[in-house]
């Protein structure tokens, strides 16, 4: 990746691992910080918009940030799929 097609998808912060449909909700390793009112761009091979993380749980309980290694649920405006990539924009 180039420096400026960096810039433009922004700092990778983990990676999607699974989607609950049914309440719009997916699951994202985390490889580095995360926070509620985040701008974050979900991009994969079929997926790729922009959204302001509004809520994020940790093992069903609200937080306002998540760090490398932990597994957090965040509501989604949009389907999103296994191994996209989330980036803090």
């Amino acid at each position: 990746m180039t420096p400026e097609e960096q810039v433009q998808e922004g700092r990778l912060v983990g990676a999607v691992t699974h989607y609950f449909g049914r309440i719009s909700v997916g699951i994202i390793d985390l490889t580095d910080t995360l926070r509620v009112g985040d701008t974050i761009r979900i991009k994969g091979a079929t997926s790729d918009f922009t959204q302001t993380v509004e809520s994020m749980q940790l093992e069903h309980e609200q937080v306002d940030e998540g760090t490398a290694g932990q597994s957090m649920g965040v509501k989604m405006d949009e389907q999103v799929r296994e191994g996209d990539q989330v980036f803090v924009v």
